[in-house]
C-alpha cells in the first residue's frame, strides 16, 4: 500500500522523541476475526526519520497534521490492505515503542504505565502500555506461547476473585521482532472485561500493551480495538 509524500517548507528539521500524531487516515483495516493461532508477516517498524525530529510538540500544533504524518511514515509501516480512518499514532522514541489508537480518545495517567489513552466517555475502554527490565532478548525466551499466555492471563492479569478465559492467541514476526497477541476475558461475580494484550521484548525491556472494554460493548468495538493491539511495535534504541 503506497503513500504519496509531499514537502512542507515550514517543517522544522527535527521531531520530538515522544510524539502524538492525530489524526492518521488510512493506516489499518480492522480484521473481523483471528484466522489462525499463529502467523508471520514482515513489515518495517513505525519510525520517524531522524532528519525530521522535533517538528512538533507531543500535542499536535498544526492543521493538516494527518497528511504530514502520512508523508513522513515509511509506506512499509502501513499494514492495512484497506483504508480505515480515525486512528492516531503515538511514537515514543525515548522508550522504544509505538502504536495506533482511536483519534477521539484522550490521553490519561494510568498508574505504573508509560502511556495510556481512553474513550472520552467510557473510561473502561482504553489502551495502556507498560514495560519492565529483563535480561531476556526475545519473547521465545519466556517459553512456549501457550504456557506464557496462560500464565499471564490466569496468574498475572486476573485478580484473586476473577476467572480468566483465553479466546485466541497468535504470534507475529515483524521486521525481525516477535510479538504475542491474545484475546482474553476476566470475569468476576459482578463484572466482566475483555481485552487484547500484545507483548514483546526488545531493548532489554519486556513491553506489554493492553486494550480492552466492558464485556457488554466488546462485540461492538472488538475489531476497532484489534487494530490497536496489532499496531504495537518495538523500536530500536
Amino acid at each position: 500500500m503506497a503513500v504519496s509524500s509531499f514537502s512542507l517548507g515550514c517543517i522544522p528539521a527535527t521531531l520530538p522523541n515522544k510524539l502524538t500524531v492525530m489524526p492518521l487516515l488510512g493506516i489499518f483495516a480492522a480484521s473481523s476475526s483471528i484466522s489462525s493461532p499463529s502467523y508471520h508477516i514482515n513489515d518495517s517498524s513505525i519510525q520517524i526519520p531522524s532528519a525530521q525530529e522535533n517538528c512538533f510538540e507531543r500535542r499536535p500544533l498544526l492543521m493538516g497534521i494527518g497528511a504530514l504524518a502520512l508523508s513522513i511514515l515509511p509506506s512499509s509501516s502501513l499494514l492495512a490492505q484497506e483504508v480505515l480512518e480515525n486512528y492516531s499514532a503515538f511514537v515514543d522514541k525515548i522508550d522504544g515503542y509505538s502504536y495506533y489508537y482511536p483519534s477521539d480518545w484522550r490521553e490519561f495517567d494510568f498508574r505504573a504505565h508509560d502511556s495510556a489513552f481512553k474513550d472520552r466517555y467510557l473510561q473502561l475502554q482504553n489502551v495502556r502500555v507498560s514495560f519492565i527490565p529483563t535480561e531476556k532478548t526475545d519473547i521465545h525466551d519466556l517459553g512456549p506461547m501457550e504456557e506464557v499466555i496462560s500464565n499471564l492471563a490466569r496468574n498475572i492479569y486476573a485478580a484473586p476473585n476473577q476467572r480468566a478465559t483465553i479466546y485466541s492467541m497468535q504470534e507475529r514476526t515483524i521486521d525481525g521482532k516477535n510479538y504475542y497477541t491474545f484475546e482474553y476475558q476476566l470475569t468476576s461475580p459482578n463484572f466482566a472485561r475483555t481485552a487484547f494484550a500484545t507483548i514483546a521484548i526488545a531493548n532489554r525491556r519486556y513491553y506489554t500493551l493492553i486494550v480492552g472494554a466492558n464485556e457488554r460493548r466488546w462485540k461492538r468495538v472488538r475489531n476497532k480495538l484489534k487494530v490497536v493491539a496489532d499496531s504495537f511495535r518495538v523500536l530500536d534504541l
